[in-house]
């Protein structure tokens, strides 16, 4: 029973959050130096519960038209979904209120954004958006929620609402600094993405599924797909330029060998069976070394 249950919510795909995730812990603890260890639990129940339901939804949604079983019944499977998503929204909850505002507002949004992506008339994985979503909401708004119900109240923004006014303050050098911390997991979890719809693209186009390589080309696709890898190792360079990692860091850029190895591989052949596993490699060999830079003195 586990172990179909892991298989419908592909529990092996949860890295895309969980790195994000320790990332966030390694950035609070530089800029911080403290973690509420209660919210911080709470919040990665709810992220990996909700990451497992919007996983079960595509698939739930998926298989209506693929052909492929589910690893339960559809009754089953959706029961499983609703009590996934309800116990995430709960858990939520509580943490809005022990938290702030901000960190209700952003979590709907991720929320939004999570169930959207496979359900609705216009869902945004039949568009060319995907990437940037993805990007986005697993690769920033993870670390700056988990910093959010961490760190002092409107270290990254604060909300404030009353009978005569709505406001919402951002600490822009913080956000700014964020944004830059926080370019590798966009980059590399965006490129999940976008390897998986360039090997799909023929396939998508018969369902009506039209992404970013159908708008763009395979040539054009692949360009985007290195230079998201160029990018983040370019954010490395930045960020020891500000001072906010050490000059040693830049010892880690040798993993720039593996990566482009990796990169060629897939320019050569664009194979969900092949070559699709070099974009969770290059996740690997990205994510893990900016978490250990960080902690360089």
């Amino acid at each position: 029973m586990l172990s179909r249950f892991f298989d419908f919510v592909e529990i092996k795909t949860k890295i895309a959050s969980f790195f994000p995730f320790v990332l966030g812990i390694a950035i609070l603890l530089k800029m911080y130096g403290s973690i509420n260890a209660f919210n911080t639990s709470l919040f990665f129940i709810s992220m990996i519960i909700f990451d497992m339901a919007t996983t079960a939804l595509n698939n739930f949604i998926d298989t209506r038209t693929n052909g492929q079983p589910l690893a339960f019944s559809r009754p089953v499977s959706l029961s499983i979904i609703l009590v996934m998503l309800a116990g995430a929204t709960a858990v939520g909850i509580v943490l809005a209120i022990r938290s702030d505002l901000i960190v209700l507002l952003a979590g709907a949004a991720c929320f939004a954004v999570g169930i959207f992506y496979t359900f609705g008339p216009a869902p945004i994985s039949r568009m060319p958006l995907g990437e940037l979503f993805s990007g986005i909401f697993m690769g920033f708004f993870i670390p700056f929620l988990l910093i959010q119900v961490n760190a002092p109240s409107g270290s990254l923004a604060f909300a404030q609402l009353d009978l005569q006014m709505f406001t919402i303050a951002l600490r822009w050098p913080a956000l700014l600094l964020l944004g830059l911390w926080t370019v590798t997991p966009m980059a590399v979890i965006a490129n999940i993405m976008l390897a998986n719809n360039i090997c799909d693209v023929e396939h998508d186009r018969t369902v009506n599924r039209f992404t970013l390589p159908h708008y763009t080309g395979i040539p054009t696709a692949l360009n985007i797909f290195a230079s998201l890898y160029y990018i983040s190792l370019l954010s490395w360079i930045a960020l020891v330029a500000l001072q906010q990692l050490s000059a040693w860091s830049l010892i880690a850029l040798v993993v720039v060998i593996p990566v482009e190895k990796n990169i060629r591989k897939f320019r050569a052949i664009q194979s969900k069976q092949a070559t699709f596993v070099v974009s969770i490699q290059n996740f690997m060999l990205l994510m893990i070394p900016l978490i250990g830079i960080i902690f360089i003195p």
